[in-house]
């Protein structure tokens, strides 16, 4: 039997996810590995891995077995490795990077596939990830409604959120995220993209980065973004994943949102993360 051929798949109790047992990634995949990581990712939307005590050239090779990485324009890098940012909260800082529901890079013309994080340092309670699945949230909604957003697209942009003008330049996150000037990316994508792997339908907005439907003002947008906001959010979408050290989080950008919890003051926690190029998304 190849190495890695067959892993131990254990969905989560909440709406997605699964843990995926009997990998070391501090080994090479065979292509077998690769393809049932990929399947399970399309399956469950996010896959986690537990004691993975792996270097950074080791993190960097096994995102390179599922596309080219999408260097992060705004994150702080880890010292010598560019490709990997670095998200971080020291116990004096009170914001933290992420606290919201949102997908990454979105307002990129071709958004990432994914993003892979590594836990290095976590609170002894607190600090949480949850996730939210678009495909059934998307499911959910009555069949007027799915009819309206068929055929509607959404602007998203990065200058509300990185640019000169970002909430974040008046918290303590100021000097973890940087590079102002680099925040010019905006993106038209439709409402309702099919998800190029799995083939299911699946909403494609999300709070932090989505500004107004296209052909729409941001005063018209904004009721209609908030239902389907509210909506995505509900619990019966979602799980929550709490982090150990050597955890490993792999959750696909086309299908899911994911949300940092803020909920431990005074302590550190120190994440590595990967973020992995996409393919164009249509309706």
């Amino acid at each position: 039997m190849l190495r890695n051929s067959r892993f131990d798949i254990r969905p989560t109790n909440g709406a997605l996810g699964a843990e995926i047992h009997g990998v070391d990634l501090s080994q090479p995949l065979d292509d077998s590995g690769v393809g049932e990581i990929r399947q399970a990712l399309s399956d469950h939307g996010v896959v986690f891995f537990r004691e993975q005590n792996i270097t950074p050239e080791q993190h960097i090779a096994f995102a390179e077995r599922f596309g080219p990485i999408n260097v992060n324009r705004f994150f702080r890098h880890v010292e010598g490795h560019p490709r990997i940012a670095e998200v971080r909260k020291e116990p004096e800082q009170k914001a933290n990077i992420g606290g919201g529901w949102h997908t990454d890079h979105s307002y990129d013309q071709i958004p990432a596939l994914g993003s892979i994080l590594l836990a290095r340092e976590v609170p002894p309670r607190g600090g949480d990830t949850m996730f939210a699945c678009m495909a059934q949230a998307y499911d959910a909604l009555s069949d007027g409604l799915k009819a309206t957003l068929e055929g509607m697209r959404a602007v998203h942009s990065s200058r509300h959120v990185f640019g000169a003008t970002a909430n974040y330049l008046q918290t303590d996150i100021k000097g973890r995220l940087g590079n102002t000037e680099l925040a010019t990316q905006d993106a038209i994508h439709p409402v309702v993209v099919r998800h190029p792997e799995s083939g299911r339908k699946v909403l494609y907005v999300n709070s932090s980065f989505t500004v107004r439907f296209d052909g729409w003002t941001a005063q018209e947008s904004a009721p209609l973004l908030k239902f389907l906001y509210e909506h995505a959010a509900r619990p019966e979408f979602t799980t929550r994943f709490v982090w150990r050290e050597g955890s490993i989080a792999f959750w696909d950008n086309r299908a899911t949102w994911h949300y940092a919890l803020n909920d431990y003051q005074g302590e550190r926690r120190l994440m590595h993360r990967i973020t992995i190029e996409g393919v164009p998304l249509s309706a």
